[in-house]
């Protein structure tokens, strides 16, 4: 979620939100009722559709790149699955073809679970600071099932980064860099359709030249 503030000039604003896929349901109940905040809410046009899913940005690694986990380490993922997920992945496995899930490691209860993801869509990318924080790909079907890691490449993919970006550093420094971080086209969206109308206005109500970034 992004807030943006400027400073009160003064004029009458737009203070309920609008209706948008920009804004998620939770945040706009939460505008609609907090009107003790001066909002200042811009009509947004409508969010482009996702082109992509998670098949499309992964790399096409060998079965036995050593990317790819053992069978000890992997069996290990199976047994941190909740019920839930456990069963998902089942489902995954015994399907024709082969399908793809990101995971999570999340403490639950004292202890540690990994959680599947499977609408095609990766969770948000974190530094690699502290195991839990590194993304996880698990592959499944035909009744088999590998799991490791997200290629810094995949980050890179998914944060918006072109395929003709180096990356020349080690695995580590490269989830550092592209975790935690802001997607490209999010960033691009926000200001074409945001920021820049915003400084332009402000421009325009000034007197003197003013300067902008």
């Amino acid at each position: 979620m992004f807030v943006i503030a400027k400073r009160d000039d003064g004029q009458e604003c737009q203070t309920f939100a609008l209706d948008g896929g920009a804004r998620p349901e939770s945040l706009f109940v939460f505008i609609n009722t907090h009107q003790n905040i001066r909002w200042d809410i811009r009509r947004l046009p409508a969010l482009p559709k996702s082109r992509k899913h998670l098949h499309q940005i992964l790399e096409d690694l060998p079965d036995d790149d050593p990317q790819w986990w053992d069978k000890a380490r992997a069996d290990y993922f199976i047994k941190q699955l909740s019920r839930k997920h456990e069963v998902l992945s089942k489902l995954m496995i015994g399907q024709n073809a082969f399908s793809y899930a990101t995971a999570f490691r999340r403490v639950r209860n004292g202890k540690s679970m990994a959680e599947l993801r499977t609408d095609g869509i990766a969770g948000c990318l974190r530094t690699p600071r502290g195991g839990s924080g590194r993304q996880i790909l698990f592959k499944a079907g035909q009744g088999k099932y590998k799991v490791r890691l997200l290629t810094p490449r995949e980050c890179a993919r998914l944060q918006g980064v072109p395929e003709s970006y180096i990356i020349d550093v080690p695995i580590n420094q490269a989830l550092f860099g592209f975790g935690d971080a802001v997607c490209v086209p999010a960033i691009e969206w926000i200001v074409k359709h945001y920021l820049t109308p915003v400084a332009w206005e402000i421009a325009s109500k000034k007197t003197e030249p003013l300067l902008l970034g």
